[in-house]
């Protein structure tokens, strides 16, 4: 009974912090450009998915807007670039103490506009902290470069920021996969101008205000919100954007790609995955189940990086598949600020409508719905954490991303059936590969087409190491020296060391 009262009480206590951090946008949310707040005639309402309640109306900028936020960050460029990375790292570490200051009012507001449990986003807004900590500290050696000998002469290479960069951010954990773009962006000496999702936009004001009030000069970093077809268009479009590093859906990608065409703007694209989760039977099947049910059912399911196709051996397919029924059927659906909730609404009643319409589908092409498969509740986008089995890969709950806490369980006989059905995909994101045989993960990885894999592992995240997808799932790589090939130009100077002959023309 204690423990209940406890569990109540933590309850109202998130939902008290909710409530204070929330009042804060009552008065609406507005564009920050070069340091000030710009408001626009138009506006769009940020809506929470626990019960449709209107949270924040939000300024809606388009080409106007775009403008004024690239020119404060032209204007910025200079001084920020020319800051010496040690400055540039104290500054950068200041704002990642001013996110952990303010990590439980980050996490309270993402979990309400987003729908995210607060289990994640606690954790969440750290990361973010660790994100900035970590390219800070590399941003005194961003420019550096190699020396590369030839007879006669010595070349020397050296990195210099890109200029002012957009960047698109989704709205699925929107603050620290924020931050995993604009820390490198910013310790590269970049300057940026960021164009949150319009589904969940209010953390992004939340980051800008932070890092200013940390010590970043104003326009350094601008947030203009609006929707894809005209504030994103005029992002990627804008002649004075250098880059444009986005994370969303393939489709937007492809559009963003012929956009930014005319100005032969450099992007990076983080996309979408239909990821395999491929379980030998000589796995270690617990760990394997764990790390299955981890993937798929935490953060709603609404990760580029879920396992959402599971792949078993068909020796223990029906035992790893009952062991995922019963561990998905117990797992909490509920309020985000609950403690003990683990699903959370979907982020926006078009997604949940989205998500909802695969259950029929899979059954009419043959599927089982082994549990789950419903909406949960009459309010709010809940929806419960659903497996198919019996379910084979060219049915569309196996090729389409569908974004939410839905497994779709295939059988496979051998290495080779395995290695067809988990490439046989548009997508290429991660791949998560379950076996006590070293011989075969090292055969397994080399065929498999991911741009990460894990073996013997849930996605964990080492912050040196490159972030990225093949095929549909991205063009690009994030992490360590990664980012900063990609917000940076590599420049070479060639010095003779003895002179040489040169041909003589006209003489």
């Amino acid at each position: 009974m204690k423990q209940e009262a406890g569990k109540m009480a933590d309850l109202a206590g998130n939902l008290a912090r909710a409530e204070a951090a929330l009042a804060r946008f009552s008065g609406g949310v507005t564009h920050r450009i070069g340091g000030r707040d710009i408001g626009s005639d138009a506006s769009f309402e940020t809506v929470s998915p626990v019960d449709g309640a209107v949270l924040a109306r939000v300024a809606r900028g388009g080409a106007t807007e775009i403008d004024a936020a690239v020119q404060a960050a032209g204007a910025a460029f200079g001084a920020w670039k020319a800051l010496p990375g040690k400055e540039r790292r104290a500054i950068l570490h200041k704002v990642a103490d001013a996110i952990v200051a303010r990590a439980d009012e980050i996490a309270v507001v993402e979990a309400m506009d987003t729908g995210q449990a607060i289990r994640f986003m606690a954790k969440a807004a750290v990361r973010g902290a660790e994100n900035f900590r970590f390219f800070a500290d590399k941003a005194p050696e961003a420019c550096d470069g190699q020396t590369l000998h030839a007879p006669g002469q010595v070349n020397m290479t050296s990195r210099r920021p890109i200029g002012p960069v957009g960047v698109i951010t989704p709205w699925n954990t929107p603050f620290m996969l924020s931050t995993w773009k604009i820390a490198p962006a910013l310790a590269a000496g970049c300057t940026v101008v960021q164009k949150p999702a319009e589904f969940s936009p209010l953390t992004a004001r939340l980051l800008v205000e932070i890092a200013e009030e940390a010590g970043l000069p104003p326009g350094v970093l601008n947030v203009v919100n609006g929707f894809g077809e005209d504030c994103g268009r005029a992002l990627t479009e804008h002649p004075g954007i250098k880059a444009v590093a986005f994370v969303g859906e393939s489709a937007t990608g492809s559009h963003i790609m012929r956009q930014g065409a005319d100005t032969l703007k450099r992007v990076h694209f983080e996309l979408g995955g239909k990821n395999p989760v491929i379980v030998f039977d000589d796995a270690d099947l617990e760990r394997a189940v764990d790390a299955a049910v981890f993937m798929i059912y935490s953060l709603n399911g609404e990760r580029c990086t879920s396992s959402s196709r599971l792949l078993v051996q068909d020796t223990v397919y029906d035992e790893v598949c009952a062991k995922l029924a019963e561990r998905a059927a117990r797992i909490r659906v509920g309020h985000p600020l609950d403690p003990e909730t683990v699903i959370g609404p979907l982020i926006h009643p078009v997604h949940e409508e989205k998500v909802l319409s695969y259950f029929e589908r899979a059954k009419a092409e043959g599927a089982t719905i082994a549990t789950g498969g419903k909406k949960v509740g009459e309010t709010g986008c809940y929806v419960a954490p659903t497996l198919f089995t019996d379910a084979t890969n060219d049915m569309a709950v196996a090729r389409e991303e569908i974004f939410g806490p839905v497994l779709t369980a295939i059988p496979f006989r051998d290495e080779e059936d395995a290695l067809r059905i988990a490439n046989d995909t548009d997508y290429g994101l991660t791949a998560y590969l379950w076996t006590r045989d070293l011989e075969r993960a090292f055969r397994m990885t080399s065929a498999l087409e991911a741009g990460m894999m894990w073996v013997n592992s849930e996605n964990v995240r080492h912050l040196p190491t490159p972030f990225g997808g093949v095929k549909a799932s991205g063009i690009g790589r994030d992490g360590g020296d990664w980012s900063f090939d990609f917000y940076m130009e590599t420049v070479n100077v060639c010095f003779a060391t003895a002179a040489h002959r040169i041909p003589k023309l006209g003489s």
